[in-house]
């Protein structure tokens, strides 16, 4: 004989249901954001890497066919021939160059990868924060690049100018002046990083936008002795670089101001409305 049921428990049970106080398992929301475990994130980074190499790869290949053509480019600066002193020179230059023009142009896709690599790590701040500086990073290595190539004719006819006809001549190689090229371009890509590295100086609060106006004076004198050291000794190169980069340090300025401006307006709307 079964025993009769308890009138109180059949009550609060009914009372339970009626209130909604049934236990369901746990349902995860929709946009809650998965936590990938260390398998899955070396999984994530092979993938990433291996889209990365493949598009250098795919650059490097075009790099190879252009190379004849952005040989002959960079090379008029120099009167006369280039000479190669081992017999692989010439191909060990097209493929050197081959590699930097598909490094070049597969670029984007490798900050591509390399953001959608970490972004899911940050915070919505955070993404919003770096979100700008990537991009921004990479116009102003394009524009640094740009700005040497422009400068490089008249840096090579300065330096090529000190020889005595008939006594001192160059005997440039392959090595020598792709070296120096190379060289060039990086620095000068590299240098006009300097407004991103201040604005980042700011969002730390290292430095503010009235200290950076304060400075102005002390910016030109150091932007100066930076455009001599780096550069190859030649009055054209230190004075373009100057003039250059002074006008983004300005830039710079104002880029802080705004930076600083805006958080501190959120902060005075989001106390009027606590108020």
């Amino acid at each position: 004989m079964s025993e009769p049921a308890d009138p109180t428990m059949e009550h609060l049970s009914r009372a339970s249901v009626l209130a909604g106080d049934v236990i369901e398992p746990a349902q995860e929301e929709p946009g809650a954001a998965k936590v990938m475990s260390l398998i899955e994130h070396l999984n994530e980074l092979r993938r990433r890497v291996f889209i990365g190499v493949l598009a250098v790869v795919a650059g490097t290949i075009v790099g190879f066919l252009l190379a004849p053509q952005a040989i002959a480019l960079l090379k008029e600066p120099i009167p006369g021939p280039l000479f190669f002193t081992q017999p692989a020179g010439g191909l060990f230059l097209q493929l050197k160059l081959a590699l930097m023009i598909g490094i070049a142009l597969g670029s984007p896709v490798l900050l591509y990868q390399f953001w959608a690599f970490i972004s899911p790590g940050l915070t919505a701040r955070e993404r919003a924060l770096a979100r700008p500086w990537i991009p921004l990073s990479l116009i102003f290595l394009v524009g640094g690049i740009a700005l040497a190539y422009a400068v490089l004719p008249f840096t090579a006819a300065f330096l090529l100018g000190w020889q005595i006809e008939g006594v001192v001549q160059p005997l440039i190689t392959v090595d020598a002046y792709f070296g120096f090229v190379t060289m060039m371009f990086l620095t000068f890509g590299l240098v006009m990083q300097f407004p991103i590295v201040l604005i980042l100086l700011a969002k730390v609060g290292i430095i503010n936008a009235d200290r950076l106006r304060r400075s102005r004076r002390y910016a030109l004198l150091g932007i100066a002795l930076v455009a001599m050291l780096v550069t190859p000794q030649d009055p054209w190169s230190m004075i373009i670089m100057t003039i250059v980069m002074y006008p983004l340090y300005e830039l710079a300025i104002v880029m802080v101001a705004r930076s600083t401006r805006r958080p501190a307006a959120d902060a005075e709307l989001g106390g009027e409305t606590d108020g």
